[in-house]
């Protein structure tokens, strides 16, 4: 239960905490901080609106047998004067809130950002209605963390009045973190609802070919030129943006403005989305330092392909059998590689005419971090081709990935569905043959006892993946 400043949102999630799959996500725009800079207290229809929401989600709760809540608020209940009431309420209901100061705040964006791209190293920036939490993360560790009253909210409000005494403070304020001379030019992550609103819009003026926002990047000029580009368009053309939730398009512009005046501040190499915030660091805080340490690409992965696949998971041992003819791919192909492999039983259950699509969508739309874009479309290929799509680049695809990783990606789809024809998906046949690159030869070696599993089919596959390495398919038997 995250009570924000602009909305108040329940999440439940299920699985490893390090890799939360999320079975339900609603949220309800209270706007608890819209009065802060006016009256300093939560207006009366927003305390009403935000009683009836922790009502529903309560009942919610209880019919999903949620067995563990934990209840946050953050900034407009630290400062409102009658937060207290919303507090009392929220007992009664039964929920037990934790009120995080900003410091707290901060360190949990970080700690989120860190679980979904591991080796994040910059500036994270979480906007929320009521404040904004700047946190520096290095080497998997949240180092500074400072909390300012610059929410998208109160920035409006003080536009409104003042837009140059607002400059002034947000220099005042970001001076005290000593950034201008100690961590400028680094990546600059952004966490919160109205800056992945922002990142959708530059999403679909770029025309970026994936739906998922998480990891997208954009480059620093970008910003100011969202602020111009928002003060031309109307609401009607940001309505017809994909994924942009109509309740933020108010906030949309002091969004944009207060990005493109930290960006100059910071002198930002390059901005970068996290799927990730405060909700999932808290997660991520209270697992086990062992757990914290896994790849989260791979963690889910495993997880998802073990759930759907016909028979106890080989997801290691297909990478384990297709590894020795990939033996120069790079430690980041490697990783992309095991990632497909894991999910390499999950369409079987499709209509067969269509199941290089569901492997397709799959890799591409799945719900992973630790991933880039690029990466994705790799991934994508790999079960595109694995499950029945050929040789040839799933449609649109090649686009974000370089057309040397894709045709990689092509060959090992090729090497995956080789595997599986010969094992049928189980153990026995991976651990009893092997496969070898040598001398121009792409060779399955096997005892000659086993040489019953080389049928037509797998002949076929066999010579196939051996075309597109330019080897000669050889079956040795010994």
């Amino acid at each position: 239960m995250d009570i924000g400043s602009n909305s108040i949102r329940l999440v439940v999630y299920q699985g490893a905490a390090r890799v939360p799959a999320i079975l339900f996500n609603e949220k309800v725009m209270a706007g608890l901080g819209k009065e802060l800079t006016t009256s300093g207290a939560i207006a009366e229809d927003s305390m009403a609106l935000a009683i009836q929401a922790l009502q529903r989600f309560r009942r919610l709760c209880i019919e999903m047998e949620v067995d563990s809540i934990k209840c946050f608020a953050t900034a407009a209940v630290r400062d409102a004067t009658n937060a207290k009431d919303l507090l009392q309420a929220a007992t009664k209901i039964g929920f037990d809130t934790q009120v995080l100061n900003g410091e707290e705040e901060a360190e949990l964006a970080g700690l989120g950002v860190l679980s979904a791209i591991p080796e994040a190293n910059g500036i994270v920036g979480d906007l929320g209605g009521g404040s904004l939490e700047l946190a520096l993360i290095k080497d998997r560790k949240v180092l500074d963390r400072y909390s300012f009253p610059l929410g998208v909210l109160r920035v409006a409000d003080l536009r409104r009045k003042d837009k140059d005494k607002l400059k002034r403070q947000i220099s005042k304020m970001l001076k005290k973190t000593g950034w201008d001379k100690t961590a400028q030019g680094l990546p600059f992550y952004l966490v919160g609802g109205s800056w992945r609103s922002l990142a959708r819009l530059d999403m679909f003026d770029s025309g970026y070919p994936l739906p998922v926002i998480h990891h997208y990047e954009m480059q620093p000029q970008r910003a100011r030129r969202l602020v111009s580009q928002l003060a031309r368009m109307d609401k009607a053309k940001l309505k017809a943006v994909p994924g942009l939730s109509s309740s933020r398009i108010p906030t949309l512009n002091d969004a944009a403005w207060l990005l493109s005046y930290i960006i100059r501040y910071l002198n930002s190499s390059t901005m970068i989305v996290s799927a990730y915030g405060v909700r999932e660091g808290l997660l991520f805080k209270n697992v086990s330092k062992a757990d914290s340490k896994r790849d989260p690409l791979l963690l889910a992965t495993e997880i998802s392909g073990a759930a759907q696949a016909r028979f106890p998971a080989n997801s290691k041992l297909l990478d384990k059998w297709i590894a020795p003819i990939f033996s120069d791919d790079t430690p980041e192909q490697e990783r992309i590689r095991q990632a497909a492999c894991n999910l390499g039983d999950v369409a079987w259950r499709a209509n067969p005419n269509f199941r290089a699509e569901r492997g397709l969508v799959m890799g591409l739309h799945g719900n992973w971090v630790g991933i880039t874009g690029a990466e994705r479309e790799l991934l994508g290929q790999a079960l595109y081709t694995s499950f029945g799509g050929g040789n040839n680049i799933f449609p649109g695809g090649g686009v974000l990935a370089s057309e040397k990783a894709t045709q990689r990606a092509i060959c090992w789809g090729l090497a995956m569905r080789l595997g599986q024809r010969i094992s049928g998906g189980t153990r026995n046949p991976l651990e009893q043959t092997r496969l070898n690159k040598t001398g121009g030869r792409l060779e399955i070696i096997m005892a000659t006892d086993l040489r019953d599993l080389y049928g037509d089919a797998v002949a076929k596959r066999h010579v196939q993946l051996a075309n597109m390495l330019d080897l000669v398919a050889v079956l040795v038997t010994e």
